[in-house]
């Protein structure tokens, strides 16, 4: 839409919007007009009319099977769009139209904003189908026609009151018609079961709405008025009441359409089961952060026991196993201290890495100096513990066999992330490799634990080159769906 209105027409931006905020509400009106609508803007040099949006009923059969969308017709051959533009008012024909043997009830209603019409809604009802309307598709048709009357007048949409239409109730979830009083006219079937499933006993009809609400739900003192208020439809709210066995949401919708409040609309959706399943995955995410905390506390409990048995040892080799053994539960430590921070089971893994990083330079404390350059970004629990684990692994490799004592150096990680691949380089300017080297058969518990982790778990490649210049150059690829 924003493009056709831009290339064919006038309208500044707050148009637009108005426009867009137009389109994003009238599913309301063509569902309840049982028609489609084409939103038709005149053009620039005022000689056409091109439609910028389209909407069929979910209500009732469709009056065009083709998209209207882009469609420009000369001014003049549409006699009711010249009409309500030039005299701002809702337009209704005589006689219908035939479209592919299929009689079309056409009415054209004004756009209008401050004053001004914007463009005209061209409402098509399919007649095929018609036959003598039930007390619901009268009430439907009662308030497409305020509706209509309130779009022609600029008093619908509600500017300050937006929204969301996938979640929002439909007229087709439930319905009620009020009067002025907010004694309810008109309750529809699935209206009157979602008031049942609350604790109703009694028929809604004849009853004030806001104050039959406020009885059946829980709560009692100053939020029962603003209950009774928001119930009674005199302001565009959307609002949920909880009480008896379900949880139903509502939209009220004042209706004022000659200038004076004559009356609302509330729609409502029985939403108790899909409240009942937030709940639990509520319930199931909180466990699960839960379980990550623990398994983050367990895991630095058995890292400090065997940082506390390292020290006790008289053989360094011992020694140095220990401590590797409590980096290695480190880095796995870390990544679930972060997934418990998290509602999904993935994590920011710059963060992870730069701990990583951070933990492993105290091997050789102002020596070696360790950086990170390019970003892993979001990955999954699934890649991040192993790739965790790995990145330890070459980092505890590259300063425990990279540089000797009283050596000093850098270790860098570069990491080149793609949509299906990413690419992580760990270079060191240290020693370089023995002559005849070979990653891949080398019998070092970490290269072990290193080729395990990315061929077995992450799918990936692992290899361990001489560095340009010097030093060594791991290369490793991982993809990013394994």
């Amino acid at each position: 839409m924003n493009d056709l209105v831009r290339e064919h027409t006038a309208l500044g931006d707050s148009d637009l919007e108005w426009l867009h905020l137009l389109v994003s509400e009238w599913q309301l009106l063509s569902d309840l007009s049982f028609a489609d609508l084409v939103l038709w803007v005149p053009t620039r040099d005022g000689t056409r009319y091109v439609s910028v949006a389209q909407m069929r009923p979910n209500t009732g059969p469709t009056s065009y099977q083709d998209d209207m969308v882009g469609h420009l017709v000369p001014r003049g051959r549409r006699p009711l769009l010249d009409a309500a533009l030039d005299e701002g008012r809702i337009v209704r024909e005589g006689d219908p139209e035939w479209r592919e043997e299929v009689p079309v009830r056409v009415e054209s209603i004004p756009v209008r904003r401050d004053g001004r019409v914007l463009g005209v809604i061209a409402r098509n009802t399919n007649l095929l189908t018609v036959r003598t309307p039930s007390r619901l598709e009268l009430t439907y048709l009662q308030s497409a026609s305020d509706l209509a009357q309130m779009i022609a007048a600029g008093a619908f949409p509600f500017p300050a009151e937006q929204v969301d239409m996938d979640a929002s109730p439909r007229a087709g979830d439930g319905l009620i018609r009020l009067d002025a009083d907010g004694m309810v006219q008109y309750a529809s079937p699935n209206a009157l079961s979602a008031y049942h499933r609350l604790g109703m006993a009694t028929d809604l009809v004849g009853q004030h709405l806001g104050k039959a609400t406020a009885e059946l739900a829980p709560v009692r003192g100053p939020v029962d008025e603003a209950l009774v208020k928001l119930a009674s439809g005199w302001a565009p709210r959307e609002f949920e009441v909880e009480g008896g066995d379900g949880v139903i949401q509502l939209r009220a919708i004042p209706l004022k359409p000659k200038g004076t409040h004559t009356g609302s609309l509330v729609l409502l959706r029985d939403v108790t089961e899909l409240r009942r399943r937030e709940r639990e995955l509520i319930t199931k995410d909180a466990t699960i952060r839960e379980i990550h905390h623990r398994v983050k506390n367990n895991l630095q409990t058995v890292a400090a026991l065997l940082r506390l048995q390292a020290r006790r040892m008289d053989s360094d080799p011992a020694r140095e196993a220990l401590e590797e053994a409590v980096r290695r539960v480190g880095s796995i430590a870390i990544v679930h201290e972060t997934l418990s921070q998290t509602l999904d089971e993935s994590v920011e893994f710059d963060e992870i890495a730069d701990r990583v990083l951070a933990m492993v330079a105290e091997i050789s404390p102002g020596r070696v100096t360790t950086r990170r350059t390019g970003k892993f970004g979001v990955l999954t629990a699934e890649i991040a513990t192993p790739l965790s684990m790995v990145l330890t692994e070459l980092l505890q490799n590259a300063l425990e066999h990279g540089f000797g004592p009283g050596e000093s150096g850098t270790v860098e990680v570069t990491v080149t992330r793609g949509r299906e691949l990413i690419t992580v380089v760990v270079q060191d300017d240290g020693r370089g490799l023995p002559p005849g080297f070979d990653a891949q058969q080398a019998g070092n518990l970490g290269l072990q634990i290193v080729r395990t982790l990315v061929v077995g778990e992450l799918s990936g490649t692992f290899d361990m080159l001489p560095a340009p210049g010097g030093g060594t150059r791991v290369l490793l690829e991982l993809p990013l769906d394994s």
